[in-house]
């Protein structure tokens, strides 16, 4: 929240009184405070809408029930330990794992690639390399399968 200060304490009040804790950001970061909201919640629903598709046209029903457990336990595991969540063949640099995804999901779902891709190369560069997961004489190869795209 963010208030003037004469105004502060009243604020704060009126958080404390709806049952929240108060979270004071500055005025001037104001912008990047929203940016990263817009990340975690709008571009976290696109991408479960991505996956739950995509499961979708691999003929999973119902999608959203069967990737629930998965996404819960995952969002709970990074909030817990940030980049040390990280599991799945980028994390461990499986490139060839990674181009069998990517060409059937060419084949099968091309509206994701630049989703994956742009996930990918941001899971492993450097999130991945600097947790330690993703070993770098596995990662020369994992980046040039990304590039590939």
């Amino acid at each position: 929240m963010t208030a003037p200060d004469e105004l502060r304490p009243v604020a704060e009040a009126l958080v404390v009184e709806l049952g929240g804790e108060p979270i004071w950001i500055p005025e001037r970061a104001r912008p990047l405070y929203h940016a990263a909201l817009t990340m975690g919640a709008n571009y976290l629903v696109t991408l479960v809408n991505d996956a739950t598709d995509t499961l979708a046209r691999a003929g999973v029903q119902p999608a959203g029930r069967l990737i629930a457990p998965l996404l819960s336990a995952a969002l709970d595991n990074a909030l817990r330990l940030g980049d040390g969540a990280m599991t799945g063949p980028v994390s461990r640099g499986d490139a060839a794992t990674v181009a069998r995804h990517l060409e059937t999901l060419r084949r099968e779902a091309p509206d994701v690639v630049p989703v994956y891709v742009a996930m990918a190369r941001r899971t492993a560069q450097p999130a991945a390399q600097q947790s330690g997961r993703l070993p770098a004489s596995r990662a020369a190869d994992l980046t040039a399968v990304l590039e590939s795209e």
